[in-house]
């Protein structure tokens, strides 16, 4: 009887022969399946190739843990059997590479494989439980499997290395280029879901947008299945044993391969016997192996790619849009499709060029929603825009339409006259009807203000608008020197109904400018505007220059971003030595000084940055006395390229979330790149040098660094710069240069493979500041403005570069002190400096400035007093003859352009003769002053020449005369054409109109004038520009221009015509530049309450001596009967008597004794019937209503019928109509009126099918009256009457147990989830029932009801708890019942917050040492597989291999890092994603916490392998050897130890040597023998077999046991006996 399991006995028999018998004792293993086969590549999607997916919230879900799913897959494939452990943990990705292998061949082609896969007892032994061992502890099975049974498996393919690709380098990747993943022996993916499939279609723009197209061994969507297909299939599944890197085959033909497969395994069911246990074994594996064949061929049937493309589909379709001139628009549309179209742009079907009009149009695309944006739009953007979008499924367009209206509803008369008959006249359009007006003042108003750094300041203005329209607000927008002003932390608005505010919470230099408030109703609008000054703040050092401003990025990228900022005014009294520039990374408090000493030109590139992280900057001025303020902070910027950031805007941020693939391809080998090409400086300054390229045509697959070199000039001794950090960006700043001197620059490319050549070095350069400081300006004059204001005006800096602007300053004359009049450069050559004391005398200096610095200071101007400007009027010009007789001429001439402050009161004329060229003395052609721009001189010799000169008069005196005029001849004109018109003036200038004046001609010609033609051309244009405003021949002698261009200057002239034809030109008038002035008001119309007509004007600019003057159609209404006018103060007034027909025309008012003020308003027959209407409701009142007649219903189902005046008095009456007939109260209607609060009731108890119709409410309350009306008819009514039934049933409900508050659901502090409802009317007897689709679920507790709150707990909540969940509740009044769907979209929602809750509930991270490296690890309550984990090292997502890994174990969620190095230190981040937020765990393993963790490794790693490799019996021996004597006792034993153990025997505890009796060997190191050559009772004993290394020692022990038969036990007993006698 032999037993073979440790500690058994063995027996011989004496029946056996007497020869050596030899015990072995081996452990037996049974047969396993196969670990994997051998790889084959699964066909990938279209849209995988050429990518490397690598989603690491993807494989947190599905690359689980070995031994959590080693677990999952025992309880899944139910196997039993023993050597199935390494089956059974194989991840469902083994099963897909089986499955893809089954489908590449035919069913005998799979018998020849399976029997491929069996390996050695031994190898599936070791290798088995090595992986059970790995899984215990969380490993892959890589770091566990011995050498030496490996190296017995089939030779491993060749492995290429890992991808070391950054993203903008695989952006470059070519669409043929296939990026190789290399993952572990076996790596886990599960199979495609709902949700996957889901989550891969939303993955898939993101996937297109990288450009990787199919390769062309990629997916073929042709279904032939023809047999040199068939064949070729066969021939890629033979080609697949030996070659990882071989193609599959189409779907449809791994369907037929899979039902051959499964047909075979049927047939060796069928006909092989087999034992039970290995049947239902293998059984149960062929069951597993079908349904992973029917999931994957779903999966590929799901990612069909013709299922995936379809033709693009508007989602969101564009808009039209009305917008006001200068405004922006966007138009915006969402388009779905696959691939993802390409959409263009068109106006009137036409494509838009951004690069044609740079700054008009930005068309953008981000995730699927595309814009059109056209910027300050003017009449040439009113078309019709097309968005057409385009993929290889078709083309689909959408059509919207931008119209673009004027101000003040005034029409372009150039662009009607040209023919552009399809442009709209613009109306005046508010949400309460057409050709609506208001009347815009401001009172209150901010003027010109003076604050400081670090105050805080307001500008406000009240805004009385009229006529006032409920609910109708205006739109209130601030200015900065012309730019609008949004809220921010420095500025903030406020409009309170009638205020309009501006408060600045912290005054800076960058606040200083001139702020201009506009106000706009409809389409008319006013505004006013001020200068605001803000002065330095006093300085904490004395002396110490005042803060810089405007800090801005002018350029970023990966390695530094180029800041600049202007200098401030003040130097502090010596000059600026420099500025430092500070730095702060956003969401940190930390300053950093970014320079060690000061830089002078005011740019500076800002190095040292952490890639994608964002920062702020300020800048400090120094001098010899110390450190001024900084500056305000600038604006946050990212140290990113631009290539990058727009990568990032237009790119999806969430994850591919498809399926890992293994691929075994050995990509190319590394390319060496080449030389940069077009390198340049771009900027060098004396302290740095910018310089810029472009990366190499060759650069291979992978990223490029680049290292910079210098070269003095001269010289060919080249040194690199960038010694220790390679430079990221094709962009790099050079520091450390010594002014002066001339140096030469290349760069070389670098990757894994090396370093490249160097590029072409660029010319020399001397380091210095290439931009020159600018001159200083000059003419520096000053002239009078206001009683505390000076106009300074200078000629600008000649060659000035860059030019930021100008300060100026002013001094009291005498003083020697300086104080400079703004501390925000101006640009331009004038300024106006306010502040100023009156009758001081003051002389102003101006410099320039650009970053290279301020200039010298300009010659100080001449001295001037301050007080308001009044002088004698500059001199008249352009003197013309209007007409000539025989003795006498008619002059003409052109107001003066200064008048001097003061109304020009007349002009004096002097004249003289020219006799053969020689002019003669002046005289007086007049002794009284003319008031008039003509005179007719008398008394002159007919055909004598004469010269002429003019000199204008104000109240300051006579100023200079003119020029002298060209020569004139007095004769008698008989030209038959009218002479030129005169007197042209320009009034009501606007920016975009105004109004062109003139008188007559003098000489009319052989007839009368019958009408005249107006010029227009820019000033600067040449003659041939001139074009005409009017077709036909206008008799007035005033047109109103419009469509001009703002800012742009015109000139104008005008012709007479008679029947003889068109006279010769006027003299022209201007130029003009068609502006708006600030403080410009308009004439308004108002209708007071009595219904009196009006038109108002207002005048902030008047003198003591002005006056308003009023005409019509520009003639005086002095004497009209039918006018009155009314004149107070600053306001003037003109009613009309009697407003009619007569009265229609252009009404205008002119303020005198100022500078050309004037407003006019036009009353045609449509503004006529506005005006009469609106007088005719003033003088007929109607009762003002807050809210229409309105109808709702009440608890019960009874109706309301209610509407609410503005105010009732005591006398107001209301008839209740119903269908033309009046109702009165009784059984059915129940009325109510409360006069307080002005509201009119009527209830009805219930809506019959009769009550359909129209229910009015006429109020009357004295003189006024209105009424309001409801209409109930057809579905209205039907829907109301249906409300009113539901409310009653509701009503009704709630008599009986009801839910107050439906189900629904929270998430608990310990991350479950609470169903929970709030019940009413409940007592004893309700009973309350919980189903979960239609199932009763069986509820522990039971509910009292106290507090009316029923709860369902469903503990760790996951998909499996997804369902329809129902309250019912029911007692002998009746029932109720809610509902909650807990599925789709509302199941997302909840597992979004059960995530949260669990990412909070996430303990900090702490650090385990293991014998393979360092462990990372959180514990969060439970873990659900929707809660994605992400791990980053230093601010980098880590790319997991099979060094570092991640994995969940329970409710611990891990990072494992073998074999450490000191890379590995740093700071740890565990992001938890839970769908809309992630969550952050950090750990610091670096310094003594990375020390110590180290250490602790090293010693288990120690410790593992002396317990791996020390001495050790594996087996042989037994524990009692019973043996008769004579016989040969034979052992032998395995032993194990590295290095090979020393063996020694051991005999009742004493060293046992060998001799010819007992023989003792040992073989191989591996085998001892003990054999014992006839066995004696001597040989009874304990005996011990010793096996040592330098790892450890250990013993095993067994006896010997030595009997003799009975009958020679007898014999010897005897004999025994014999031989004690014989002794005695």
């Amino acid at each position: 009887m032999l037993t073979n399991s440790r500690g058994g006995v063995f027996i011989l028999s004496s029946s056996s022969s007497a020869s050596s018998e030899h015990f072995h004792h081996h452990h037996s293993f049974g047969n396993s399946w196969p670990g994997s086969f051998k790889g084959h590549r699964m066909s990938l999607p279209f849209y995988q190739r050429s990518h490397q997916h690598y989603d690491f919230s993807y494989r947190n879900k599905d690359l689980r843990t070995t031994v959590s799913h080693y677990q999952h897959e025992k309880k899944r494939s139910a196997i039993y059997t023993q050597g199935s452990t390494a089956y059974s943990s194989r991840s469902s990705a083994a099963h897909r590479q089986e499955a893809e292998a089954f489908r590449q061949a035919s069913a005998a082609s799979f018998q020849q494989q399976a029997s491929q896969y069996a390996l050695s007892s031994d190898v599936s032994r070791k290798a088995a439980s090595a992986y059970d061992y790995g899984s215990s502890h969380g490993l892959t099975d890589s770091s566990l499997l011995l050498d030496d049974y490996s190296s017995k498996l089939s030779p491993k393919p060749k492995r290429a290395k890992h991808s070391l690709l950054s993203g903008e380098e695989k952006e470059n990747l070519p669409s043929d280029y296939m990026v190789p993943i290399f993952l572990g022996r076996q790596k886990h993916v599960s199979g495609i879901t709902d949700t996957e499939e889901e989550r891969i279609k939303e993955a898939a723009a993101y996937i297109a947008q990288r450009n990787l197209l199919a390769s062309e061994e990629g997916v073929t969507t042709s279904k032939q299945s023809t047999a040199s297909k068939q064949s070729t299939a066969s021939k890629q599944s033979m080609t697949s044993k030996q070659s990882t890197a071989s193609r599959q085959s189409t779907a449809s033909k791994q369907s037929v391969v899979s039902k051959q497969a499964t047909s075979t395994l049927q047939q060796e069911e069928t006909f092989e016997k087999k034992s039970r246990k290995v049947a239902i074994r293998e059984k149960a594996e062929r069951l597993s192996l079908r349904k992973t064949l029917e999931e994957t061929e779903a999966y590929h049937a799901k990612l069909n790619e013709d299922h995936l493309l379809h033709a693009p589909e508007f989602i969101i379709k564009p808009r039209s849009h009305t917008v006001w001139e200068k405004e922006n628009v966007k138009l915006h549309c969402s388009i779905a499709g696959w691939p993802e179209p390409r959409v263009t742009w068109y106006k009137n079907q036409v494509p838009i060029n951004v690069h044609a009009n740079p700054g008009k149009y930005i068309i953008e695309s981000r995730y699927g929603m595309h814009t059109l944006e056209i910027n300050a739009c003017d009449f040439e953007d009113t078309a019709q825009y097309r968005a057409s979008a385009m993929n290889v499924k078709g083309e689909l367009s959408a059509y919207a339409s931008v119209v673009v209206k004027r101000y003040k509803g005034e029409f372009d008369e150039t662009r009607f006259h040209a023919g552009v008959s399809t442009m709209p006249l613009s109306f005046a359009v508010t949400p309460y009807g057409y050709a609506s007006k208001f009347e815009i003042h401001f009172d209150d108003k901010f003027d010109v203000s003076f604050g400081r750094e670090g105050e805080t300041m307001s500008l406000g203005c009240r805004v009385v608008i009229t006529p006032e329209i409920k609910h109708f607000q205006p739109e209130i927008q601030w200015y900065r020197n012309g730019v609008p002003l949004s809220p921010s932390k420095w500025v903030q608005t406020l409009w309170s109904g009638e205020r309009a505010t501006l408060t600045f919470s912290h005054l800076n230099k960058e606040d200083e400018g001139l702020y201009t408030i506009r106000v706009r109703m409809g389409e008319y609008y006013e505004q006013y505007s001020a200068y605001v000054f803000v002065r330095d703040a006093d300085a904490e050092i004395e002396g110490a220059p005042a803060a810089p401003l405007d800090v801005k990025c002018l350029e970023a990228n990966k390695d530094y971003i180029i800041i600049s900022w202007k200098q401030p005014a003040v130097d502090g009294g010596s000059p600026i030595l420099g500025y430092f520039i500070d730095k702060c990374e956003v969401g940190t408090d930390n300053w950093s000084q970014c320079n060690d000493t000061p830089v002078k030109f005011a740019r500076f590139p800002v190095t040292g940055l952490i890639e994608g992280r964002s920062y702020i900057f300020r800048v400090r001025a120094v001098n010899k006395t110390g450190i001024g303020f900084p500056s305000r902070v600038s604006e946050p910027v990212a140290a990113l390229d631009p290539a990058e950031k727009a990568r990032l805007k237009s790119r999806p941020s969430a994850p591919w979330t498809g399926q890992i693939i293994v691929t075994e391809e050995e990509p190319s080998e590394g390319i060496v790149p080449g030389p940069p090409t077009d390198l340049s400086v771009t900027e060098a300054t004396r302290s740095y040098v910018v310089l810029s390229w472009k990366p190499p045509r060759q650069r291979g697959h992978e990223g490029i660094m680049y290292f910079v070199e210098k070269c003095e000039a001269g010289t060919e001794n080249w040194q690199r710069v960038n010694t220790e950090l390679p430079v990221k960006s094709p962009r790099f700043a050079l520091f450390d240069l010594a002014e002066g001197k001339s140096y030469s620059f290349r760069v070389r490319c670098s990757n894994s493979a090396g370093v490249g050549e160097p590029s072409d070095a660029t010319e020399v350069t001397v380091v210095g500041d290439k931009l020159d400081i600018p001159k200083a300006p000059g003419k520096i004059i000053p002239s009078r403005n206001t009683d505390t204001s000076v106009v300074v005006s200078w000629e600008e800096s000649t060659d000035a570069k860059e030019l930021v602007g100008y300060y100026i300053e002013a001094s009291i004359a005498g003083s020697g002190k300086w104080e400079p009049c703004n501390n925000n450069p101006v640009k331009g050559s004038r300024f106006t400096c306010h502040g100023l004391v009156t009758g001081q005398s003051y002389i102003f200096r101006v410099r320039a400035v650009n970053a290279a610095g301020l200039s010298e200071y300009s010659q100080d101007s001449e001295a001037i007093e301050v007080k308001a400007a009044i002088a004698p009027p500059s001199p008249p010009h352009d003197i013309t003859c209007l007409e000539s007789f025989r003795d006498s001429m008619v002059l003409g001439w052109k107001q003066p352009d200064k008048i001097g402050g003061a109304e020009i009161t007349g002009y004096y004329v002097n004249y003289r003769e020219v006799i053969d060229g020689v002019p003669g003395k002046w005289r007086e052609a007049n002794v009284k002053a003319v008031s008039e721009e003509a005179y007719k001189i008398s008394n002159l010799k007919e055909n004598v020449v004469y010269q002429f000169q003019v000199a204008a008069m104000n109240m300051a005196g006579l100023g200079a005369p003119s020029a002298v005029s060209e020569c004139f001849k007095c004769e008698e004109w008989t030209i038959a054409v009218p002479g030129p018109p005169h007197s042209l003036k320009c009034s009501e200038v606007r920016k975009d109109s105004l109004v062109l004046q003139w008188k007559p001609p003098v000489h009319s010609g052989r007839t009368p004038v019958t009408g005249y033609f107006v010029d227009l051309k820019e000033a600067k244009a040449k003659e041939d520009q001139w074009r005409g405003l009017n077709e036909a021949a206008i008799k007035n002698i005033y047109l109103k221009v419009r469509g001009l261009k703002e800012g742009v200057s015109y000139v104008f002239r005008v012709r007479a015509i008679n029947q003889a034809g068109v006279g010769k030109p006027s003299d022209l008038a201007g130029p003009v530049v068609a502006e708006t002035r600030p403080g410009t008001k308009e004439v308004v119309v108002n209708v007071d309450d009595d219904g009196v007509i009006s038109l108002n004007f207002e005048c902030d600019q008047m003198t003591p001596k002005s006056e308003f003057t009023w005409s019509k159609d520009y003639v005086s209404t002095e004497d009209s009967p039918r006018l009155e006018v009314e004149s107070k103060g600053n306001k003037t007034k003109m009613t009309f008597k009697d407003l009619g027909m007569d009265d229609l025309g252009l009404y205008s008012c002119d303020v005198t004794d100022t500078d050309g003020i004037a407003s006019s308003y036009l009353i045609d027959e449509e503004e006529l019937k506005r005006l009469l209407a609106l007088s005719h409701e003033h003088k007929f009142p109607t009762v003002p209503v807050k809210s229409e007649l309105a109808v709702e219903i009440l608890e019960k189902g009874q109706v309301r019928f209610w509407m609410q005046a503005e105010k009732l008095s005591g006398n107001a009456k209301v008839n209740y109509i119903f269908n033309e007939k009046e109702i009165f109260e009784g059984p059915k209607y129940k009325m109510h009126i409360d006069r307080n609060t002005g509201i009119i009731e009527m209830f009805m108890e219930k809506l019959q099918d009769e009550d359909e119709g129209t229910y009015t409410f006429q109020l009357q309350d004295g003189k006024a009256t209105n009424h309001s009306t409801v209409v109930l008819i057809g579905d209205v009514f039907k829907k109301l009457q249906k409300e009113a039934e539901f409310q009653r049933q509701e009503w009704i409900r709630k008599q009986g147990p009801h839910f107050a508050e439906y189900l629904s659901w929270e998430v608990t502090g310990e991350c479950n989830v609470l169903l929970k409802c709030k019940v009413a009317n409940i007592k004893k007897e309700t009973h309350i029932v919980w189903y979960k689709d239609e199932r009763e679920i069986s509820v522990d507790e039971k509910h009292d009801f106290k507090d009316g709150i029923c709860t369902l707990l469903i503990t760790e909540f996951s998909k499996k708890d997804a369902g329809i969940y129902e309250v019912i509740l029911k007692d002998d009044r009746g029932k109720d019942k809610s509902r909650l769907k807990l599925v789709d979209e509302a199941f997302k929602e909840l597992m979004t917050e059960v995530c949260k809750k669990i990412a909070l509930s996430a303990t900090d991270l702490k650090i385990q040492s293991t014998a393979e490296g360092i462990r990372l690890y959180s514990f969060v309550t439970y873990y659900v597989e929707d809660l994605k984990v992400n791990w980053s090292h230093n601010g980098t997502a880590i790319r997991y291999s099979d060094r570092v890994k991640t994995g969940v174990t329970g409710e611990q969620i891990w990072l494992q890092i073998n074999e450490p190095t000191p890379n590995d230190k740093g700071k740890y981040v565990m992001e938890l994603f839970d769908g809309k937020t992630g969550h952050q765990k950090t750990v610091d393993l670096s310094g003594q916490a990375y020390e110590e963790a180290y250490a602790e490794f090293q010693r288990l790693k120690q410790a593992a392998i002396a317990e791996k490799n020390r001495a050790r019996v594996l087996g042989g021996l037994p524990d009692v050897v019973t043996i008769q004597e004579g016989k040969a006792l034979n052992l032998t034993c395995n032993v194990w130890g590295d290095p090979p153990p020393e063996v020694s025997w051991l005999k009742n505890e004493k060293a046992l040597a060998s001799d010819d009796h007992c023989n003792l060997k040992f073989e191989a190191g591996k085998t001892a023998y003990f054999t014992i050559n006839g066995v004696s009772t001597a040989d009874s004993g304990k005996y011990g077999l010793v096996v040592k290394n330098k790892y450890g020692s250990e013993t095993s022990d067994f006896t010997v046991s030595v009997f003799i038969p009975e009958e020679e036990a007898r014999m010897a007993a005897l004999e025994a006996q014999k031989g004690g006698k014989k002794a005695k």
